[in-house]
């Protein structure tokens, strides 16, 4: 009987080590994506607006995706998953947008809207 006792309690204590180390991998993989994530979006601004607002999204970008990357490997929730998922397919592609037009180099073009006779005009507004 105490031999008994002993391996179900040496197994509950293996269980419950096993559920506190994936625990604590989840909470550290998660800390160390947020102290990333937040360490990169402090880039300093410059004149442009536009610029800054790409060169700190990018990282907050790849946050989400380190974030949802670490969901995939400790959660269980399949609706979660799936939702991860989406958010690295969609973040990936919101960097590459931003990231092209980073690469454009120079100013940002101005945005251009149609004025009252349909053609664009820079800096027009009605």
């Amino acid at each position: 009987m105490k031999s008994r006792t002993a391996l179900l309690t040496a197994i509950a204590v293996s269980v419950s080590t096993g559920a506190l180390a994936q625990t604590d991998g989840f909470a550290s993989a998660m800390d160390a994506a947020m102290a990333r994530m937040h360490g990169a979006m402090m880039t300093g601004y410059s004149s442009d607006p536009d610029r800054d607002f790409a060169r700190m999204m990018i990282p907050h970008h790849q946050g989400a995706i380190d974030m949802a990357e670490v969901e995939l490997r400790f959660g269980k929730d399949e609706r979660l998953r799936r939702l991860a998922q989406g958010i690295i397919v969609e973040q990936r592609q919101e960097i590459a947008v931003m990231q092209g037009i980073l690469s454009e180099g120079g100013a940002l073009l101005p945005h251009t809207e149609p004025t009252a006779t349909g053609h664009p005009h820079h800096g027009d507004r009605p």
